[in-house]
């Protein structure tokens, strides 16, 4: 549903709901956090669902730091992690390369 993966160690790309502008309030609170004060945190799950009626679990990947972003509803946000996801969830959750 999201374009939401893994570029690096180090850095996600994150996509917001369809109805946020890089405009709104909560655009400009993604852009802005730092001078808002405050500290995105990063939860990501490997899949939705594990079972029928099960919802799987998130992994907490810590906070995060605007890096950059484009488009506008939705907003494609590049989020830099202070911690390194480690290299299970990251072969997981990385983008595959076409080719």
């Amino acid at each position: 549903m999201y374009e939401d993966y893994l570029i690096s160690h180090d850095l996600f790309h994150w996509q917001s709901q369809s109805t946020t502008s890089a405009d709104s309030p909560t655009g400009t609170r993604y852009v802005c956090h730092r001078e808002q004060g405050y500290t995105p945190l990063l939860f990501v799950r490997e899949t939705q669902t594990l079972a029928p009626g099960f919802s799987a679990p998130y992994a907490f990947l810590g906070p995060c730091e605007h890096v950059s972003h484009e488009g506008s509803r939705p907003m494609s946000i590049v989020w830099r992690l202070r911690h390194p996801v480690p290299a299970r969830l990251f072969r997981v959750m990385a983008r595959q390369s076409a080719g």
